[in-house]
């Protein structure tokens, strides 16, 4: 992994150099999906010391805006995620891992964090509706709170 040395998009999008580009909080875009079903899990953020973490251990480590802080997922809760695969986008502003999730991906104790689905009601307005939504653990358990 390296940092961009040069602005040639063709170097970024045709090259064979690992040269992620962190935004201006220096994070990239992870989506983690089940290596098995393709399922969407979760979407979180790298910083470079999550992503350099995440390609030496095998593990997802991620970094979290609210805590600004760098977590291996499943440290707190258990719900591991070994990584399968990376890949990252054409420009290298975002990585794809596919994982194999032990458990949860969601701190709410779902499988997923994308467990609800947007719809149209019947007056054109957005709703949500619950799928998928049955919890795996209690995060009061987990985490000492409430989700």
């Amino acid at each position: 992994m390296s940092r961009p040395t040069s602005s040639s998009e063709s170097g970024i999008e045709e090259g064979l150099a690992f040269q992620p580009r962190f935004d201006a909080s220096g994070l990239v875009t992870c989506v983690a999906t089940d290596a098995r079903t393709g399922d969407v899990l979760m979407v979180a953020h790298m910083n470079e010391e999550a992503l350099r973490r995440t390609v030496e251990t095998g593990d997802a480590w991620y970094y979290s805006r609210s805590r600004k802080a760098l977590w291996r997922k499943g440290e707190s809760s258990g719900q591991v995620q070994r990584v399968v695969e990376m890949r990252t986008d054409c420009d290298q502003d975002a990585v794809w891992i596919k994982v194999e999730q032990r458990g949860a991906a969601c701190h709410t104790g779902r499988r997923s964090c994308f467990y609800r689905a947007v719809t149209r009601g019947e007056g054109g307005e957005a709703r949500v509706a619950f799928v998928d939504a049955d919890r795996l653990f209690d995060p009061a358990d987990v985490y000492h709170k409430k989700s």
